[in-house]
């Protein structure tokens, strides 16, 4: 049976942030990541809008707030070393009525707190910035950027696999088991044996957790996001990246437009309950999947609290014109014929059994193992700095 001394579960951004970071820090490691599908960044990573996040939303002190604003720095920098495409575009945070203030101004009181670069702004300075915006005031935030997270991830793959580490695809996680002084993974590529185990195997993270011998705190609930590409003709619309204000009743941020580091604009998402944890289109059903988020006393009791909100979600994933409403808040030009179907992305929601979503990233531990159970956005942006979180941990375990 092969032996090594970490196996990391999970080849999203997260999982190979992890594993360089010990490559770092511990060279002479024996290391091994796991990956089920055929290449890295399949899912989460690969999916994803791509944005560089400053940090502003985040409760000041929360994981979220001090990974993302260390994560950023940390990306940026190996994004300049490895010459990945990146860019600090800026992004507007949009007010279309006086409702929307006190939130706003919550918002960049939260910036200031967490060290962002960011300003009001009036609805002159923002039409400057982007002319077709509606919006009476604003938020700037120069720093905010987008990224290939994708180039970033084959990158990772490519370092870890020059420095000795095995990285092992097409390659399920089925069971986990301890003995005596190690911890033996079961796969469909069989079983391998390790001092200790990171899993990072986000959509899918809980189930791994339950095979460590952990109970997960939370269960996790995928949520599809789905979105609109600007065609070319209507691209000088969104210069960098424009974002309405958040209801902070709800985690997610609304419908927005995003300039891609690669090019085009992306405009979303919605968010619906996905019919399978890898559900990427409505068509996409996993029985499993989908009773056991049904029956979930979470996620009724969720449902039950926000079913309005979930409507108003579900109808804008049937009905383009109601989507196409939704983008006409931020900018009033736009219409259907300027958008086409994209892909869709499946966020693993962390939801506690109270009906919370947890708007922090969650790791739990044993002696062996350690889970990342929640890694919510900005996950992406942080990755490199929660490898070296983990890594702190582990080091415990090595002295």
């Amino acid at each position: 049976m092969p032996a090594c001394d970490v196996i990391v579960l999970g080849g999203g951004i997260v999982g190979l942030s992890t594993a360089w970071r010990l490559r770092q820090r511990h060279p002479d490691l024996k290391i091994r990541l796991i990956e089920k599908e055929s290449r890295l960044a399949f899912h989460q990573t690969g999916r994803n809008s791509g944005v560089l996040h400053s940090g502003i939303y985040y409760k000041p002190g929360s994981l979220r707030a001090v990974n993302c604003r260390e994560g950023k720095k940390a990306m940026e920098a190996f994004c300049e070393e490895h010459g990945i495409t990146y860019e600090r575009c800026g992004k507007v945070i949009v007010a279309v009525d006086e409702s929307e203030f006190p939130n706003l101004d919550r918002i960049y009181e939260r910036g200031q707190a967490n060290g962002v670069e960011c300003q009001p702004i009036d609805s002159d300075h923002l039409r400057e910035l982007e002319p077709h915006t509606a919006g009476i005031k604003a938020l700037h935030v120069p720093e905010a950027g987008i990224v290939d997270y994708v180039g970033v991830c084959e990158k990772l793959g490519e370092l870890l696999g020059a420095s000795g580490t095995e990285i092992q695809l097409e390659t399920r996680v089925t069971g986990m088991r301890h003995q005596s002084g190690s911890t033996v993974v079961e796969t469909t590529g069989g079983a391998f044996e390790s001092k200790f185990v990171v899993n990072c195997t986000g959509l899918y993270s809980d189930r791994v957790t339950k095979m460590s011998g952990q109970t997960p705190e939370a269960k996790t609930v995928p949520f599809r996001g789905e979105y609109f590409d600007l065609k070319p003709d209507a691209q000088h619309l969104c210069r960098t990246l424009i974002y309405p204000v958040p209801d902070p009743r709800f985690p997610f941020l609304g419908v927005h437009f995003t300039r891609m580091a690669l090019g085009g604009v992306e405009c979303g998402p919605n968010a619906v309950l996905a019919f399978a944890r890898e559900g990427y289109t409505k068509m996409d059903i996993n029985l499993r999947d989908l009773i056991e988020s049904l029956t979930y006393p979470g996620f009724i009791r969720m449902a039950a609290k926000n079913w309005k909100t979930g409507c108003g979600e579900m109808w804008r994933s049937f009905s383009k014109a109601a989507f196409v409403k939704a983008l006409q808040r931020l900018i009033p030009e736009i219409r259907s014929e300027h958008l086409e179907y994209a892909p869709a992305g499946v966020r693993a929601q962390a939801l506690g059994r109270d009906g919370k979503l947890l708007d922090d990233f969650l790791i739990q531990e044993s002696d062996r193992v350690v889970n990342v159970c929640n890694a919510p956005s900005p996950a992406a942006t942080a990755a490199l700095n929660i490898g070296n979180l983990i890594v702190d941990r582990l080091a415990v375990r090595f002295d």
